[in-house]
């Protein structure tokens, strides 16, 4: 190495030095629109033995009550059997034009029925259909007994998805919620299956806002009434027993916020309604979502040290969703924190900072910042270089 290339090499050390002293970059919210702000109530109270509200999107909680209490669900166990379905569909194991053959056990299951009929053959499809608008019993144990085989393996699957989505609070023996000491959920839970189901089957999800369906030359009407007395109900399921009471999950979406509620152990199924619309009117009334961050996409391109790339981006893994009272958007604050010396290997996916975004001093998320790439070691002239530019930054 010449004379001049030491020179401009140690120059080079001594910029980048100065460079890397610069303060971490600070991200703030968009400004709002300088309204007045609005005093929250507290949530109302609600005539059921269990409830939730939650925003589907930043999935804030906004009003409970006993929302980890283990109750029978009645026929809102339906909502993991159609979850296990999709998922089925999903990976490619099941077709919605399948054929199912009805056996004796699915065909004389009590309680609601779709009125399939022994021996005789019908589709994935229709008995998704039976199972989401018609409640069918019977449609549920046909859909179990083809998946599975026969429906204790499949409430096994359904435990076993329960487990994956952190259903603390839940088991299950049966794919229609009969009732059973063993089987049981709680409102909290039910409200995380739900939103893992809009946000994963979102092109299934919509067979949950129709509100009738004829199989068999018989026409039955979705029991969910909030589909006729509010246009932005888009489901999802009720249920009922003498045990477990009227029970309803509903969720609906207003100006691009979609919220789920869920009442369990009503006294009734007009109670049942009621409670829910109270529930989502006090969250739409009250409260506002944003979408703030996509996730995937480069929040900060920061220096990697002694790799095969000078540089790296971070990111979200997920986009980040806040639930704020409303017109206090302007109040939002978001940092950013990450290392400021970050050396290679790097694995995408590996968690290296956070982004905090709160509201008048209280954090309301707070999500991983990730490398959005692999950066692997650099060769040995690369480390050298990069080392002798941190002992001069020292």
């Amino acid at each position: 190495m010449t004379l001049l290339q030491i020179y401009r090499t140690l120059y080079f050390f001594i910029v980048v030095a100065f460079m890397m002293t610069l303060p971490p970059l600070t991200l703030a919210a968009a400004g709002g629109q300088g309204e007045d702000k609005i005093l929250i109530p507290p949530p109302p109270t609600i005539a059921a033995s269990s409830h939730i509200l939650i925003d589907a999107n930043s999935g804030r909680v906004l009003a409970e009550n006993n929302a980890d209490s283990r109750l029978p669900p009645a026929s809102l166990t339906k909502i993991m059997a159609v979850y296990v379905a999709f998922n089925e569909l999903s990976k490619g194991h099941l077709q919605l034009d399948e054929n199912v053959n009805v056996s004796p056990n699915a065909w004389r299951t009590p309680g609601s029925r779709m009125f399939i009929e022994v021996n005789k053959q019908v589709t994935v499809s229709e008995l998704l259909h039976g199972v989401i608008i018609q409640s069918g019993n019977d449609a549920s144990v046909a859909l179990a007994e083809h998946i599975a085989g026969d429906e204790s393996t499949f409430a096994e699957m359904m435990n076993q998805q329960a487990a994956r989505l952190g259903l603390t609070n839940t088991h299950f023996t049966n794919s229609m919620g009969l009732p059973n000491p063993e089987h049981y959920t709680s409102a909290r839970d039910l409200g995380i299956l739900t939103r893992a189901l809009i946000k994963e089957y979102p092109e299934y999800y919509k067979w949950f806002s129709l509100k009738e369906f004829t199989y068999n030359k018989i026409t039955q009407r979705n029991r969910n009434k909030l589909l006729w007395s509010d246009e932005t109900v888009d489901g999802v399921k009720t249920g009922h027993t003498e045990e477990a009471g009227f029970c309803l999950v509903a969720s609906a979406v207003r100006d691009n916020m979609r919220l789920i509620s869920v009442a369990m152990g009503t006294k009734s199924e007009r109670a049942r309604t009621a409670e829910n619309r109270t529930l989502l009117n006090y969250g739409f009334r009250f409260y506002e979502t944003h979408h703030l961050y996509k996730g995937r996409e480069p929040l900060k391109e920061t220096r990697i040290w002694k790799g095969d790339e000078k540089l790296l981006q971070l990111g979200l893994a997920d986009d980040l969703y806040v639930t704020i009272p409303r017109r206090q958007y302007k109040d939002l604050k978001a940092v950013m924190n990450f290392d400021q010396k970050i050396f290679a290997p790097v694995k995408a996916g590996d968690a290296l900072g956070s982004v905090n975004v709160s509201l008048a001093g209280e954090v309301i998320a707070d999500q991983k910042l990730i490398a959005l790439s692999t950066i692997e070691k650099g060769n040995l002239f690369r480390r050298i270089y990069d080392a002798a530019i941190l002992l001069v930054k020292k």
